[in-house]
């Protein structure tokens, strides 16, 4: 059957008009689509069609050994004749043997009954396949006898409730493990601290993360620096660091040398044994650390920090998500924003600065409004009257534009505006949309004229539920009073902020004020914080894999002061937290069993995606730019089909349960669309916020197959070297024990089955899907081979590369031409993750197989090599296991080739005509005759018309 192809004709009329013929051919099916003029005969579209699709489909199959794979495989698992064909799920796939016992016995001893022995002049590859398959005592493959293999293949429904709630179970452990981790961080510190007395005229050199390992003009190591060993390390990309002790960070604007932080430096150097203690213990750790409410921030594994090009180091930990989160509580927040006309030039500006310095203290799980006030309420957001809003980092980010339009006149009633802002709290409070814990007003202003007792009297006493903050802007203090009383009044903290540099460091003081409740009662609340990438730890967090910076999620604890003299004053001490990448978490999920299509997802209590497919956090424009809400991306922005939230709401609500919807799903860069039917399924993470899914795709996507080899057949045929495996699939895991680093997927897979390493955790069924992969397509390796040992088979050189993968994630290539003469050096390489298995996506050549008709090869070419003007045409096509439409897809095989040769295949089709004499009369030749071919989603693909730009730009085109 030929691929799926279109031809497209423009016939140049002499009336200027054009007349335009469409015939698009799949299969064998022809629709025509033509004007009032006469065209191209039908019948010689047909004859191009077919002699072209015939040839180039021919060549394809022959170099990518599709149909000898697609046969053999057949022939192993098609029932034998007068057996049950049935291939309901679950059912076993048999073994067909020859039905004749002298035949089959005569096959037996052709082949010696010698496992692994190399195929025989004339023996079928069915045979040889059943020699790896089923080891050295297999007997004669008759009736009698041929039971094992009957067994050695077998076709399951996925069971996708079970298959999430493994999932689910998985994560929480690693979660646990790191939850653990912080916990032990989070004793040490607050046992460290109680043994500890101040001293203010402590001197003590540390570490400073900046100054390590500089020296001054005389060679001399600079105070505070001193040497420290650094040497790169694998497992933080090799970054160089110290994995025996952490290193101190200290904000530029704060002094090295302060008492406060000497002393807190000082104790917590405690924390070092504890570092090393928790990556011993778990060696998948990555960053470990402590953020005092002091400032300074202790790391490890140790690690220099560099200042950016002005000498400045921007980061405070205390304005870090993580920090928030577990330092307070979910919080309702109304800031009021005096704009009277005593606000104008440098406090307005100051002012504005405060407001914004605000909401970055704000987290996902807080609520907001901005109000400015003068003789008049104005809300900064007009549409958000009488309420509060998320603070994600859209809504923040919109009042941070409109703060720009404030400006300062009249005079300033700030009774009616408190009014408003409790009024406001109450009533969201009683919605039950908000946080539903802590409440404050946030005041902005250059002074008070009264305290407002009875404002107070009237909405916040005798409770007290909400707290007040008023910032004095300004370096007079005349109206200072009143606004400290309304602080203590209402169990708040006043600050004054004179200049610009004071403004963070006194916006962060309330953080402490609204710990107290939670230090006092010593809650040891594990908060968990959303994706995200922390460019602020600098050389910290330059941790990157092939696509970018490394999303991570974080767990953090608050440390308390346990001191009996100020147990009842609610200190907190700092927050200690532990970095888990999502590569980590990804790696858990079982690819095999998830399919081609389907996928694993996990999302945070207010719906944002933890990790999705979909989720990309970059631009992509070749500098790697985040995109501004990376992390805080909602479930249905990518589920966009769910229009009424079905999924979403039912995860934020941690239930567990099924849902399904047919779906668009783009590849290729959003360049594709495949269409899809999914059946969702979806539970709850005990222990954390998050909720994960799993999504399969009906039809192939609903089955999987277990296949049995023996061990030993399966190790020789995995060591071959046209074999790899999946680089970012996790078959044993060598991460957990530190002499398992350096060993390789193959490796570590071959000790685990030899027994050699049983303390090796290792998947054993992907492992046994592996060895059968391995032992099935071994075949390919001897038959690849010859086609390249026989020059006259590929005489013309068009042929570059033959490839395969496998569901198990088995990959094997054959090059036809020489490495260094490859169109398309990237092919299958990391450097082109659109064309290899990736941890959470199928290579794309085997995705758009997968859609197609059984046998259908289909055909593109990739974008990124004809920016490159290296341009090849790659072909693929998908191989299943059964001859049933419910057959998993095992496997997609094809080939590389290049553009010149697959186009000249293709004008030489097109000069065919069926006249008798030869002669034709109208060709792609013609002047006025324009030709193009195009691909199942109109990328052209052949074109001879200039006007569609150099052929680096050519091949993106859509008709």
């Amino acid at each position: 059957m030929l691929g799926k192809w279109s031809l497209l004709f423009s016939h140049m009329c002499s009336s200027s008009s054009s007349l335009l013929l469409l015939w698009t051919l799949v299969g064998l099916d022809v629709v025509e689509v033509s004007g009032s003029q006469p065209g191209i005969p039908l019948s010689v579209v047909k004859l191009w069609a077919s002699a072209f699709g015939g040839e180039i489909k021919s060549i394809s199959a022959k170099y990518s050994g599709s149909q000898l794979l697609q046969k053999d495989l057949w022939a192993i698992t098609a029932p034998r004749p007068g057996t049950n064909s049935s291939s309901e799920p679950g059912s076993p796939v048999k073994g067909r043997i020859n039905p004749k016992n002298a035949a089959c016995l005569a096959a037996w001893e052709e082949s010696g009954g010698i496992r692994g022995s190399p195929r025989k002049h004339g023996e079928s590859f069915q045979t040889a396949y059943r020699k790896r398959l089923l080891g050295p005592n297999l007997g004669p493959p008759c009736t009698e006898k041929y039971k094992e293999p009957e067994k050695s293949v077998r076709v399951e429904e996925i069971d996708g409730v079970k298959l999430v709630k493994n999932l689910a179970l998985k994560l929480e452990e690693v979660f646990w493990k790191k939850a653990e981790a912080t916990r032990r961080l989070v004793e040490a510190a607050e046992e460290a601290h109680h043994q500890h007395e101040d001293n203010p005229d402590l001197q003590y050199e540390y570490f400073n993360a900046v100054l390590i390992n500089e020296v001054d003009e005389e060679g001399n190591n600079v105070e505070l620096g001193g040497e420290f060993l650094l040497e790169p390390n694998d497992h933080f990309n090799n970054l160089s660091v110290n994995l025996s002790l952490s290193v101190v960070q200290v904000p530029t604007n704060m002094y090295n040398k302060d008492p406060d932080i000497v002393n807190g430096v000082y104790w917590s150097e405690a924390l070092n044994k504890v570092f090393v203690d928790n990556f011993e213990r778990d060696p998948t750790l990555i960053w470990q650390y402590f953020g005092s409410a002091k400032g300074f921030f202790r790391q490890y594994p140790g690690v220099k920090w560099h200042p950016d090009e002005h000498g400045v180091i921007g980061f405070d930990c205390r304005n870090r998500k993580w920090y928030i989160q577990a330092a307070t509580s979910p919080k309702d927040v109304v800031i009021l924003i005096d704009v009277s006309g005593s606000m104008k030039g440098l406090r307005l500006t100051i002012a504005r600065q405060t407001v914004s310095s605000i909401l970055d203290t704000l987290g996902d799980d807080d609520f907001f409004n901005v109000i400015a006030y003068n003789q008049e309420i104005h809300y900064v957001e007009p549409c958000l009257n009488g309420t509060l809003v998320r603070a994600d980092r859209t809504n923040k980010d919109h009042f941070r534009e409109h703060l720009k339009k404030l400006f300062a006149k009249g005079i300033g009633l700030l009774g009616v505006a408190l009014a408003e802002a409790f009024t406001i709290l109450n009533e969201f409070n009683q919605t039950g949309r908000g946080s539903l814990c802590s409440q404050a007003i946030m005041l902005v202003t250059d002074g008070a004229t009264e305290m407002y007792d009875d404002v107070f009297e009237k909405y916040n006493w005798p409770e007290r539920k909400v707290r007040i903050f008023p910032y004095l802007i300004g370096r007079e203090s005349a109206f200072a009073d009143n606004l400290k009383w309304m602080a203590c009044a209402n169990k708040g903290y006043f600050s004054q902020i004179s200049t610009l540099a004071d403004v963070q460091e006194n916006v962060m003081r309330y953080l402490h004020v609204m710990s107290r409740p939670k230090v006092i009662d010593h809650e040891h609340d594990t908060v968990w914080t959303e994706a995200y990438v922390d460019s602020a730890l600098s050389q910290a967090h330059k941790l990157k894999d092939k696509s970018g910076p490394s999303l991570m999620t974080t767990v953090a604890m608050p440390v308390f002061s346990t001191k009996n003299e100020t147990k009842n004053q609610g200190i907190l001490l700092g927050v200690a937290g532990t970095d888990i990448p999502l590569q980590e978490l990804m790696k858990l999920i079982p690819k095999h069993m998830l399919g081609i299509h389907g996928y694993a997802f996990a999302i945070t209590n207010n719906g944002y995606i933890l990790m999705h497919p979909d989720l990309r956090p970059l631009y992509q424009d070749g500098k790697k730019r985040r995109k501004p809400n990376y992390s805080s991306v909602d479930l249905s922005e990518v589920e966009w089909e769910d229009k009424d939230d079905i999924l979403r709401n039912a995860m934020v609500k941690r239930r567990t349960g099924t849902f399904s919807m047919e779906v668009k799903k783009t590849v290729d860069g959003g360049r594709r669309v495949l269409k899809m039917h999914n059946d969702y399924f979806y539970t709850d993470i005990k222990g954390t916020p998050f909720s994960v899914g799993v999504a399969l795709s009906r039809g192939h996507g609903k089955y999987f197959f277990r296949g049995n080899v023996s061990v030993e057949a399966g190790l020789r045929d995995l060591e071959q070297p046209d074999v790899a495996l999946a680089d970012e699939w996790t078959y044993c895991n060598t991460e957990e024990q530190h002499e398992h680093r350096h060993l390789t997927q193959i490796q570590a897979i071959k000790m685990f089955m030899t027994g050699r390493r049983t303390h090796l955790k290792c998947d054993r069924e992907l492992i046994q899907e592996v060895l059968f992969d391995a032992v099935v397509t071994a075949p390919l390796e001897a038959y690849w081979t010859g086609l390249a040992l026989n020059k006259s088979e590929n005489s013309d050189k068009g042929v570059e590369i033959a490839f395969l993968g496998t569901r198990a994630g088995l990959s094997r290539t054959n090059l036809f031409v020489p490495a260094d003469q490859l169109s398309n050096q990237d092919f299958l390489t990391a450097e082109e993750k659109e064309g290899v298995f990736n941890a959470d996506h199928f290579p794309l050549w085997y995705k758009r197989a997968a859609e197609q008709v059984p046998g259908a090869f289909v055909y593109s070419i990739p974008f990124s090599t004809a920016l490159e003007n290296k341009s090849v045409v790659l072909a693929s096509t998908a191989i299943q296991l059964l001859d049933d439409r419910k057959s998993p897809i095992v496997a997609a095989v094809g080939i590389q080739m290049k553009l010149e040769f697959f186009q000249r295949k293709f004008w030489t089709a097109c000069r065919q005509c069926t006249a008798l004499d030869g002669k034709c009369g109208i060709s792609c030749d013609s002047a006025d005759i324009n030709c193009y071919l195009i691909d199942n989603n109109a990328f052209i693909l052949v074109t001879e018309e200039p006007s569609q730009g150099s052929s680096s730009e050519r091949w993106r085109v859509q008709l």
